[in-house]
């Protein structure tokens, strides 16, 4: 396996997790990596849903990060393990997820849109009443505004996430169909010195691609950006560095020649 670093990890600090943050560490090194960064969710502002209160991602960071320390000192030199943050990012929201963010040393913050103007694309309600092709696209332009308003975060995670619960999912999903908008979000990460996650989750789901899909990480590369990191968004410790190998054929096709891993919000640069 090329990749050594999973820099998207979840474990029961995370409200759809229940899985022991030592069962993941102890995956991690069985499979040979060399960093693992822990991403709990802290979503501030999440609506209710059929499936629990909004409050269940308000991460307990303290406990969180007492968790960490002490699997640090128990297994290091086997593996490092890095302290970061899934950040759900909202417009309204944005003064208390800037503090948050400030609040802690985090080596590593992931900024996400797991909601469109006050909705989630998870349920079937985002889709109600109009076209695939539309929630799609306010989804994005969602992303956006985001992209535009926070500086928060270090990289954009799972781009075209919407993709994994559309009525299609993401089979007459494409770039091209919303190449005006996505280049914009491209072009304004670039500018801002963001990058941009390449997250393998959705390929155990059953999706075609990664998030983003290949078409986007190549343009990714055309306009310029080099700065990625890569996770699995993993839940269990059996879905830890799933789908790596092909995220490295992804990248190396498309350009890239290092990924990225952050300490203390800086950062380092591996070979693929």
């Amino acid at each position: 396996m090329q990749i050594k670093a999973d820099c998207h990890l979840h474990s029961c600090h995370s409200g759809d997790s229940d899985a022991s943050m030592e069962e993941m560490v102890l995956e991690g090194i069985r499979l040979g990596l060399d960093t693992m960064c822990f991403t709990e969710h802290h979503d501030i502002g999440l609506p209710d849903s059929p499936d629990g209160p909004g409050d269940l991602f308000l991460l307990e960071t303290d406990p969180y990060l007492y968790d960490l320390a002490r699997l640090k000192e128990k297994y290091s030199g086997k593996i490092r393990l890095l302290f970061g943050v899934e950040l759900g990012l909202q417009g309204e929201f944005f003064r208390p997820i800037s503090v948050y963010a400030k609040s802690y040393e985090f080596d590593f913050i992931i900024g996400s849109s797991h909601v469109c103007h006050g909705k989630d694309p998870y349920y079937p309600d985002f889709y109600e009443g109009r076209g695939e092709e539309d929630a799609y696209r306010e989804y994005f332009e969602s992303e956006l505004e985001n992209i535009r308003k926070f500086t928060c975060y270090d990289v954009y995670g799972h781009l075209d996430y919407v993709t994994r619960y559309g009525p299609n999912r993401d089979r007459e999903y494409s770039y091209e169909k919303y190449r005006d908008i996505i280049d914009e979000i491209l072009l304004c990460l670039i500018r801002k010195e963001k990058g941009l996650e390449i997250n393998t989750g959705g390929l155990s789901q059953g999706m075609r691609d990664l998030h983003p899909c290949q078409d986007i990480l190549k343009r990714y590369r055309e306009l310029g950006g080099e700065l990625v990191t890569i996770g699995s968004d993993a839940h269990s410790p059996e879905a830890v560095a799933s789908g790596f190998d092909r995220a490295a054929q992804a990248l190396l096709s498309c350009g890239f020649r290092y990924y990225a891993v952050f300490e203390k919000r800086s950062p380092e640069f591996l070979k693929l």
